[in-house]
């Protein structure tokens, strides 16, 4: 097609259709899971899409172009060590005018998605504010706060402080609506100490305030937050403990950019025992299928085109 992306045949075809489609994120494959447990990830997270009368849409950088709806060979690509950058909104033309792979943030992905003409989302947790006087803050929230849609998320990453990432969300315009909570998720925990204005409790709803937010002419992302399965979850002191003790390697080490979350999960899986891994797994997964149903479930509204 012409326009900023290229759009998959599986991809096209479920928009053409009207049936509920969901955008995806790389970085996750290309930089955030170690193999092979990043195909492990595509496949539960496509199942669980799927099985929600979805389809699913990975979005990556290819041969120039930025395709929405790669394929598994391409999947496959991404997922071996070292083959990909990382691409946020920001890299996006250099990593097109280079020609070779690009995995995408979240940022690159809801901004892609948008232009495709995808409404919803997912991915695990969002980048957001760092700890410290000096914080690194995401390009995540940027582009939350203007790109039209609904994000399905277990909130700010265990490695970013959830008041402060909360806070600047809100400054925004970003919503934070909990799924069936009242308090932020927080990635590996099951919830912050940050009371959420908003809930709804099934993908009806999240559907209604899709449309809502289109009816008003509102550019920001809805951000649903779907806390981690309580059968994975970690306590929020053990998982901000070993967020911390990641850190500190970090800074030994001088990991700073974009290679810094990378970094910071790998170390959290290492000193974990591996529990963090599993963890995100499994929230990666529900999130996956709550996005297949909320975008099913926008599919059949007769008043979303």
């Amino acid at each position: 097609m012409s326009g900023p992306v290229r759009i998959g045949e599986e991809v096209r075809g479920a928009l053409e259709a009207g049936r509920g489609v969901v955008a995806l994120e790389t970085s996750v494959i290309g930089q955030g899971l170690p193999a092979p447990r990043n195909l492990e990830c595509v496949d539960r997270m496509e199942q669980a899409i799927r099985g929600a009368g979805s389809i699913p849409a990975w979005i990556a950088v290819a041969g120039g172009e930025l395709v929405v709806g790669i394929g598994p060979d391409m999947l496959a690509r991404l997922a071996e060590p070292g083959t990909a950058v990382k691409a946020a909104r920001k890299d996006l033309p250099a990593a097109a005018a280079g020609g070779g792979l690009g995995a995408t943030t979240v940022s690159a992905t809801i901004w892609a998605a948008a232009s495709a003409g995808i409404t919803v989302g997912a991915t695990g947790g969002i980048g957001g504010v760092h700890p410290g006087p000096d914080p690194d803050v995401s390009a995540d929230l940027v582009e939350l706060a203007r790109t039209p849609g609904m994000l399905v998320s277990s909130g700010p990453k265990s490695i970013v402080d959830p008041g402060r990432t909360a806070e600047r969300l809100e400054e925004l315009g970003v919503a934070l609506v909990g799924y069936g909570v009242d308090r932020l998720p927080f990635f590996l925990a099951r919830e912050a100490p940050v009371e959420l204005t908003h809930r709804v409790d099934d993908p009806a709803a999240a559907a209604a305030l899709v449309a809502a937010a289109r009816d008003l002419g509102v550019h920001s992302t809805v951000l649903l937050c779907n806390p981690i399965p309580a059968s994975a979850a970690m306590d929020q002191a053990d998982a901000a403990a070993v967020a911390a003790a990641a850190d500190g390697r970090a800074r030994v080490a001088g990991v700073a950019g974009a290679a810094r979350t990378p970094f910071l999960l790998a170390a959290m899986a290492e000193i974990s025992g591996g529990r963090t891994l599993e963890a995100n797994l499994a929230l990666l997964e529900d999130n996956a299928r709550v996005a297949g149903e909320v975008a099913a479930a926008l599919a059949e509204r007769s008043d979303v085109t």
